[in-house]
């Protein structure tokens, strides 16, 4: 009795059996938002949705408070020191030759292969032809826009954090992308066209994410017109890229 009293009796129920005392709950320690470093530089076609785009990606970080982006049309702002200071480098309507040097170069492959973000927008596929890494981090290169239209877009995946906000498809007027080679076996398509909306035949990825060493890359054809990134469809899909991109 003794002890079946001593063992029952006395206790509250905020102390725990081994004895430390009462729990108390710790605060959760805030997360500090992603760095986004976005160029949008151009040496080819420029395309007059870059202003909406900036204000846009700017607009959306200070609303969620997930991420901050600092803008630059300077390449030279593209080094080693700089990187080290950032989660995610956008190239955001990027077009043509960019002149990085050597070291540049060099400084974003390992960047990203080193567990940086790397997100590219649009016409990132019509620059740097001539820089094989590139090409190998951004996906692919653009081929041609047969179509300027509105169209259906396929969703295949819709578990990934750039894509769950969408259902199976969804419409959207746009400037539809090809690509010089088909990307897929390279890469996990999230977006493609639905051919038959286009009256064609075939299989055309728009949005495709991949690992790059121990970096994520993401690439969406998507972005052509102001219009496109004030649809807040495109705004959440560019949110979770850059989440996502950024490992969070």
């Amino acid at each position: 009795m003794l002890v079946l009293a001593v063992a029952c009796g006395g206790g509250r129920e905020d102390t725990p059996p081994d004895g430390l005392g009462p729990f108390v709950p710790q605060p959760t320690p805030s997360v500090p938002p992603l760095r986004v470093l976005m160029l949008t530089a151009t040496t080819g076609f420029r395309h007059g949705s870059i202003e909406t785009a900036r204000q846009t990606l700017t607009s959306l970080g200070s609303r969620t408070g997930e991420f901050t982006i600092t803008a630059t049309e300077d390449v030279s702002q593209i080094t080693a020191a700089r990187l080290a200071n950032v989660d995610v480098l956008a190239f955001i309507l990027t077009t043509g030759e960019l002149p990085f040097d050597a070291g540049q170069k060099a400084a974003i492959v390992s960047f990203v292969e080193n567990g940086g973000g790397f997100i590219g927008a649009h016409s990132a596929t019509d620059t740097l032809y001539e820089w094989a890494d590139y090409g190998r981090l951004v996906g692919a290169y653009f081929n041609g826009h047969p179509w300027s239209q509105e169209a259906t877009v396929n969703v295949e995946d819709r578990d990934h954090p750039a894509t769950r906000a969408f259902g199976a498809t969804f419409r959207l007027n746009e400037e539809y992308y090809t690509f010089r080679e088909n990307p897929r076996s390279r890469v996990h398509v999230l977006l493609s066209l639905d051919a038959a909306s286009v009256g064609t035949t075939g299989d055309y990825p728009l949005a495709w994410s991949h690992s790059f060493g121990s970096g994520r890359a993401f690439y969406t054809a998507l972005g052509h017109h102001d219009a496109t990134w004030q649809d807040t469809r495109f705004q959440t899909h560019m949110r979770g890229a850059i989440n996502w991109v950024g490992k969070r």
